[in-house]
């Protein structure tokens, strides 16, 4: 009977050793997380402005899609979302 207190005692010990350390880690973690966000803030990526070219009397840009590109990106958000996606804007990255 004793070895059996002594086993549960080690046990509870162990479990709550464990627990207490795995809080110190998240909150170290938390600090961490809050230390570099405030003195490290992520850079700020400026995008070039595409301009456009006027071409025999038409405007094209350098970043245009045709219609087959734009079709196929259309059906496949349909198809992904099960018709409820909608594509209201594409963007050349």
């Amino acid at each position: 009977m004793e070895n059996l207190e002594i086993g549960l005692l080690l046990m509870v010990v162990g479990m709550t050793t464990v627990f207490a350390i795995l809080l110190i880690v998240i909150y170290l973690g938390k600090a961490l997380i809050v230390l570099v966000n405030k003195y490290i803030p992520e850079e700020i990526v400026v995008k070039k402005q595409v301009t456009s070219q006027k071409v025999t009397g038409q405007t094209t840009s350098t970043t245009s899609i045709t219609n087959q590109t734009t079709a196929a990106i259309v059906s496949a958000v349909s198809m992904v979302t099960a018709g409820q996606g909608k594509v209201i804007k594409i963007e050349k990255i």
